[in-house]
């Protein structure tokens, strides 16, 4: 089979590069476009749903060969939290596939230079050893409540290294830990647990309420990176690295969930008790991936638990109409 290599050259980004940031008006998305609107990148293609329907292949090249992006953050994707994922399993499997399908495809075809595609932590094994590196990827089973969305995130990890392999791109795959901030969804039925912890303090604080139950026991220990950090990381890596391994983005860091939820409880400013539901299974008593390899290239995130949360809360006050 002949590889080509026409798309080897001139991988680096600079300020004026057609940059083109797939979902940009989601949570990662976004911050991804303001870090790069804040590294001077001038030159960004940034298109709504209405207007370019990412499942729809035929939409993706003709935008694609219209537009001719030299770089692509294929951040788009359908996520939400574990009641989301047991609802919609088809949907979830179904549209990531799509997305990631039609956009690596696209950018191989239009001769994009290089391509960062976003999975997810979820993509490893349920009993993975802790901290997970990288090489646990298809090593065991995967947690049953979102497997179509890992099985989808996988199939864009392989897809990526297929295409390196037979066609000499340079598509990189970056697998971020448990992700929140600003412009975070914050639908209690949707939403992942910092900000369903924040809605549902804040909720109880409006309406008086003198205690709040919670899932579990509290003594999970979870990793959680702020959005503005996973930004910075993906730019970080879209100029430095041009590795055929996914790699990890996190803190290198966790916390237990009982302290998250007591660190959330006293920004939002709740006075009353958290109870916990002992009925409702803990999962995974720890997750945490290990973040030696981006770490050794450079990058390291700064803001903190108690800052993103504070920064969190904030943007929901301005916006949760």
């Amino acid at each position: 089979m002949q590889i080509l290599n026409s798309q080897k050259e001139n991988r680096h980004m600079d300020k004026k590069s057609k940059i083109f940031v797939a979902g940009h008006t989601g949570l990662v998305g976004s911050a991804i476009t303001r870090e790069l609107e804040a590294q001077g990148y001038t030159n960004l293609i940034l298109k709504q749903h209405k207007e370019l329907d990412l499942m729809d292949r035929l939409a993706v090249s003709d935008f694609f060969q219209k537009e001719k992006p030299e770089f692509v953050f294929l951040a788009a994707a359908k996520v939400g939290g574990i009641m989301a994922n047991q609802t919609y399993p088809a949907d979830f499997i179904y549209q990531n596939l799509m997305i990631e399908s039609n956009v690596i495809h696209e950018s191989y075809r239009s001769k994009v230079k290089k391509l960062l595609f976003l999975g997810s932590s979820c993509i490893y094994p349920k009993l993975a050893s802790q901290p997970i590196k990288e090489e646990s990827l298809l090593t065991g089973l995967l947690e049953e409540t979102n497997k179509p969305y890992a099985i989808a995130k996988i199939a864009g990890i392989v897809m990526c290294e297929s295409y390196n392999r037979q066609y000499g791109t340079n598509f990189i795959s970056a697998m971020p830990t448990n992700i929140y901030g600003t412009h975070d969804n914050f639908d209690p039925e949707t939403a992942h647990v910092i900000p369903a912890l924040i809605k549902k303090f804040h909720d109880a604080k409006q309406a008086g309420i003198k205690s709040v139950t919670l899932w579990g026991t509290g003594t999970p220990r979870r990793e959680f990176l702020f959005v503005d950090d996973l930004a910075s990381a993906c730019v970080f890596l879209m100029d430095v690295y041009d590795g055929k391994e996914a790699i990890n983005i996190g803190t290198g860091e966790d916390i237990r969930i009982e302290e998250l939820a007591e660190l959330i409880k006293k920004e939002v400013g709740f006075k009353g008790d958290i109870k916990w539901d002992e009925s409702i299974p803990d999962g995974t008593p720890q997750k945490i991936l290990d973040v030696s390899r981006i770490h050794t290239l450079g990058w390291k995130h700064k803001i903190s638990p108690e800052e993103g949360i504070k920064k969190t809360y904030v943007w929901y006050l301005k916006n949760m109409k």
